[in-house]
C-alpha cells in the first residue's frame, strides 16, 4: 500500500501495535513465566549454582551476567546496524529481522532445562538481543510518523497497548499453568514460551503493513558504510555538546534508566528467592498475579503520566517519578511477606510505564530538526544498553558477593537519586514543543 502521511491515525496505531506484539517478551519471558521457570528447574534439581566454564556461579547472578553480556552486544552492534539501515533506507527490514530472531529464540526456550543450560542460555541470549535490537529501529520511527505535539500520547499509547496485549497472553498462560499440578506445570510454562514467539512474530505484521518502506537503494555495502553508524554517533555526540538541554537530559537518563531496567529485569527473581511463600504452588501463583497486577496498573500509570507531563512539564514529572522509584527501592529491602510484594508490585506498575514512555517522548522532543532519526535513537539506545550492562553487572556482583538480592536492590535506589539530581540541572525553560 502507499505510505500514509505523517500523523495519520492508522499509521500511529500501527506503530503502537508493535508494542502489543513484542511486549509479551518483556512480560512473559523477562518478567513473569521464565524467571519462575528458571528458579524452579534449579530448585527441582536441588541446585543453587549454575556451572559455567568450570566455575560454579549463583543461578540468579548467572542470569544477570548473561543478560549484561547480551546488552553489551546490542550496545556495540546497534551503531553498525543503524548506520547501514539509514543508508539503505530499510529500517523496517532490520526491525523485522530482529523480531524474527527474538520470536524464534523464545520458541527455542522450550528446550531450556537443567541438562541443557548452555543451549538454554544461548536461546535466552538471542531472544534478548532480538527484543532490544528491534527496539532501536522501532523507537527511531516515532519522530518520523508523529508530530511533536502527538509524541507524548502516541508513546504512551504504545506502552499501554503493550501492557494490555501482554496481559491477555499472560492470563492465558496463567490459566494453563494453574490448571495442572506437579511437573505438568513446568510443561505448561514451556508451552508459554512457544506462544510468546508465535504471538510476537504474528502480530508484528500489522506494524510492517503500515510503516513506511523507506528509500531502499542498490548501492553496494562497503567498509565506509559498515562504520557509518559510529561516524554518525560521533556526529550526534558533537551536536549534543552544543545542545545543553539534550546533553544534560541524556546524562540523567543514563543513570535512572539503568536502575529502572535492572529492577524490571530482576524483580521476579527477587520475589522468587527473597519472599517467604508458604509453598511452591503459592509462589508460582503469587508471582504471576504480582506481574499481572503491575501490567494492569501500568496502563493507568502511562495514561496519568502523559497527562501530568502536559500540566507540569516533562522534566518535573520525571523528577517526581525518580523520587518515587528511590523510595520503592528502599522499601524493597524490608519485603518478606507476599502481601508486601503485592503492594510493592502495585506501586511499581504505577510508575513503570510512565517513566519509560515519558523518557522516550522527552528525548524525541529534545532532538534537533533532522532526518537522521535512526542515528539519534541509536545513541539513545546505546546509552540505555550501556546503563543496563553496568546495572546488571553491579547487581550480579553484589548478589554473588553478599548472597542477598536485597542489598543489590537498595544499591539501585542510589541511581534514582543521582538521576533526580541530574534532572534538576536540565534547563526549566527548555522548549519541549508541547
Amino acid at each position: 500500500m502507499s505510505n500514509l502521511p505523517k500523523g495519520h491515525p492508522k499509521l500511529l496505531n500501527a506503530w503502537a501495535f508493535y508494542d502489543w506484539a513484542n511486549s509479551v517478551y518483556s512480560l512473559v519471558i523477562a518478567s513473569a513465566i521464565f524467571p519462575i521457570y528458571y528458579e524452579q528447574i534449579f530448585e527441582l534439581a536441588n541446585q543453587k549454582n549454575a556451572l559455567f566454564l568450570g566455575y560454579e556461579i549463583k543461578a540468579t547472578a548467572m542470569i544477570s551476567f548473561v543478560t549484561a553480556f547480551a546488552f553489551i552486544w546490542v550496545a556495540i552492534c546497534s551503531p553498525f546496524l543503524s548506520g547501514i539501515a539509514d543508508y539503505l533506507g530499510n529500517k523496517k527490514s532490520f526491525l523485522r529481522f530482529f523480531c524474527y530472531m527474538g520470536g524464534l529464540s523464545c520458541i527455542g526456550l522450550y528446550w531450556f532445562d537443567i541438562e541443557n543450560l548452555t543451549l538454554g542460555y544461548v536461546f535466552y541470549f538471542f531472544g534478548l538481543i532480538g527484543f532490544w535490537a528491534s527496539l532501536v529501529f522501532y523507537n527511531s520511527y516515532l519522530p518520523d510518523i508523529a508530530f511533536p505535539e502527538q509524541q507524548d500520547r502516541v508513546s504512551a499509547r504504545g506502552f499501554s497497548m503493550g501492557y494490555i496485549g501482554s496481559t491477555i497472553l499472560l492470563i492465558v498462560n496463567l490459566a494453563m499453568v494453574m490448571s495442572v499440578e506437579g511437573m505438568e506445570k513446568i510443561a505448561m510454562m514451556k508451552y508459554s514460551f512457544i506462544m510468546v514467539g508465535v504471538w510476537w512474530i504474528g502480530f508484528s505484521h500489522i506494524t510492517y503493513y503500515y510503516l513506511p518502506k523507506g528509500n531502499r537503494t542498490n548501492v553496494p555495502l562497503t567498509k565506509d558504510f559498515i562504520f557509518k553508524g559510529f561516524h554518525e554517533l560521533k556526529q550526534v555526540w558533537k551536536q549534543m555538546q552544543q545542545n545543553l538541554p539534550l546533553k544534560r537530559y541524556l546524562n540523567s537518563y543514563f543513570v535512572f534508566i539503568m536502575a529502572v531496567q535492572t529492577v524490571m529485569l530482576v524483580a521476579t527473581y527477587f520475589g522468587a528467592t527473597e519472599v517467604q511463600w508458604e509453598n511452591p504452588s503459592q509462589k508460582t501463583t503469587g508471582l504471576i498475579i504480582s506481574i499481572l497486577l503491575i501490567q494492569l496498573v501500568a496502563v493507568l500509570g502511562a495514561f496519568l503520566t502523559s497527562r501530568a507531563s502536559e500540566k507540569y512539564g516533562n522534566i518535573s514529572t520525571l523528577i517526581f517519578l525518580c523520587a518515587f522509584w528511590a523510595v520503592l527501592c528502599c522499601f524493597a529491602y524490608f519485603i518478606t511477606l507476599p502481601i508486601h510484594f503485592y503492594a510493592t508490585a502495585g506501586f511499581v506498575g504505577l510508575v513503570m510505564g510512565g517513566i519509560q514512555s515519558l523518557a522516550r517522548s522527552t528525548y524525541s522532543k529534545l532532538l534537533p530538526e533532522t532526518d537522521d532519526t535512526a542515528s539519534f535513537f541509536s545513541f539513545y539506545d546505546v546509552t540505555e544498553k550501556v546503563g543496563i550492562v553496568i546495572g546488571m553487572t553491579l547487581y550480579g556482583i553484589i548478589d554473588q558477593i553478599t548472597g542477598s538480592m536485597r542489598n543489590a536492590i537498595v544499591f539501585l535506589g542510589l541511581f534514582f537519586v543521582v538521576g533526580l539530581i541530574l534532572l534538576l540541572r536540565v534547563p526549566k525553560n527548555v522548549n519541549l514543543k508541547n
